[in-house]
């Protein structure tokens, strides 16, 4: 798939994109990536920094105009994508290329992996850039009298920490376009705060005697997923809370014990697959698996419009060595606590509709060991709400009698909109021009790095902005060929207007 003609323009961006697809940029390792549009920047001659955490700028001046006439614009993106895939998949994201796919929906033509993320998020905006730092030198693009920072920064997906580590005087300008935005009839002024935390729940465990118990496996897998901000609203199975609750259905009806809980890897993803594994008496299987067949249909039925290949599956393991399991008044708080654990949307905004307010992302569960390590991630549009959130969970956490250790790993600020600002008229009227229709402006539930960005900069205007991508941070991620070659048509007016 090198022969992009098909696609549209700019044929830069299809070249572009195909390489980085080809590169491993997980998150906290996009050494890779950062040598590649180093070596891009290097080989036109552009000046090039890199910051202490590795965000790197590229600076390509305009030839036209004197010095106090000139603007200057930001345009960013984040080097690192999610590197989720199929249970099924055979993959290795830190050296294997993506497998790229051309398929076609309602007639539209859009770009996917097989198997893993496309890496939409944040590739387009790499590509945009690296398209548009190489039209400028060869000389088929003219920006007028626009100075550019390319902005590109380090491990976004973790919790946004290039950005929040970002030495200030790495970029500068009166306006910044952030190429973050996964939807090209709408344009994002705001976002949401968050907070990531992790919880360790101390356990010991008893060594099972009973030569009659079974290792019994309860997976729970073919969940869409999604982006725990924008998709939140979406209801969307979590596996995680799928499976707390037929573990504590089990645990309410049956004598069994309970040796380990896995699920998630990451906090901005909506767990897609989850399992425990648990212990039961040989003689009373059969009444298990008479009990869940009655209960998994009731429980599928509730996703029957969102995740439609549910699966909960309980297979015995034969060959199972580790015969312990936590005590029995541990795995009773345990299974209690996440039976009760929060997720998805908790509030919704007061005046703008269908807009999420708070949520919580119930992310991580790992069995360790000594400890249960959970994930939770918070957002919410205000600063009192987050905070809110956070401490009705302490609460729930004291109230479950478990010993559990909290420790913030991501904190982020919110990125309150202006409606009023001279960037977003200037947008709304440059695409109101090219497509005679009125672009949505909004504020979003997702974090972005603008919220730092604004913080930092608090008279720099900001905007995101992208093309079509669906099921971001899943293995369904895809691209809509068309609509890069229309993002690409309002970036070009947009900056031949901002002068």
């Amino acid at each position: 798939m090198e022969d992009f003609k098909e696609f549209g323009e700019p044929l830069e961006f299809w070249q572009y994109f195909y390489e980085i697809t080809k590169i491993p940029r997980c998150s906290q390792h996009e050494e890779k990536i950062r040598e590649y549009v180093l070596n891009e920047a290097k080989k036109m001659g552009y000046q090039t920094e890199i910051d202490k955490i590795q965000n790197l700028v590229v600076r390509v001046p305009s030839k036209n105009g004197n010095e106090a006439g000139k603007l200057k614009v930001v345009l960013q993106s984040h080097m690192d994508m999610v590197c989720e895939k199929h249970d099924r998949t055979q993959h290795d994201f830190a050296k294997d290329p993506l497998k790229l796919k051309l398929i076609e929906i309602d007639k539209e033509k859009w770009l996917t992996a097989e198997g893993t993320t496309l890496g939409a998020d944040n590739g387009v905006g790499i590509a945009y850039q690296l398209a548009i730092m190489k039209k400028i030198h060869d000389g088929s693009l003219d920006l007028n009298a626009i100075d550019l920072d390319l902005l590109f920064t380090v491990d976004e997906e973790r919790g946004l920490s290039g950005a929040s580590q970002m030495d200030k005087n790495l970029i500068r300008g009166k306006y910044l376009l952030n190429l973050d935005s996964e939807e090209d009839n709408r344009f994002t002024i705001g976002c949401a705060g968050g907070r990531v935390f992790k919880g360790d729940i101390k356990y010991e465990k008893e060594i099972l005697s009973n030569p009659n118990l079974i290792a019994v496996k309860i997976s729970i897998s073919g969940l869409l997923g999604g982006h725990s901000g924008s998709d939140i609203n979406k209801k969307r199975g979590n596996a995680l809370k799928i499976l707390a609750e037929v573990i504590w259905k089990i645990n309410s009806k049956f004598d069994v014990f309970l040796n380990s809980l896995e699920g998630g890897n990451l906090t901005n993803a909506i767990t897609r697959e989850a399992f425990a594994i648990i212990f039961i008496d040989q003689s009373h299987r059969n009444e298990l698996e008479a009990f869940l067949k009655d209960v998994i249909p009731n429980i599928k039925i509730l996703y029957e419009g969102t995740d439609s290949n549910l699966e909960i599956l309980v297979d015995p393991m034969k060959d199972f060595a580790d015969k312990t399991a936590f005590s029995r008044d541990f795995q009773n708080k345990l299974v209690d606590l996440f039976q009760l654990m929060p997720n998805g949307p908790i509030s919704l905004h007061p005046t703008s509709k269908g807009l999420v307010h708070t949520s919580l992302n119930f992310a991580v569960v790992h069995t360790l060991e000594n400890v249960i390590e959970f994930k939770v991630s918070t957002r919410s549009l205000t600063q009192y709400d987050k905070d809110t959130l956070f401490e009705k969970l302490k609460t729930l956490f004291q109230m479950s009698g478990l010993d559990i250790a909290i420790e913030i790993e991501t904190l982020y600020p919110s990125w309150s909109p202006n409606f009023n600002s001279k960037l977003t008229e200037i947008a709304k009227q440059v695409y109101k021009n090219l497509f005679e229709k009125e672009v949505i402006i909004q504020a979003i539930h997702a974090g972005l790095e603008c919220a730092f960005f604004s913080s930092f900069y608090p008279d720099m205007e900001m905007i995101s902005l992208g093309p079509n991508v669906l099921g971001g941070h899943s293995p369904d991620e895809r691209l809509e060929i068309k609509s890069v070659a229309k993002i690409w048509k309002f970036l070009m007016a947009l900056l031949q207007n901002l002068n």
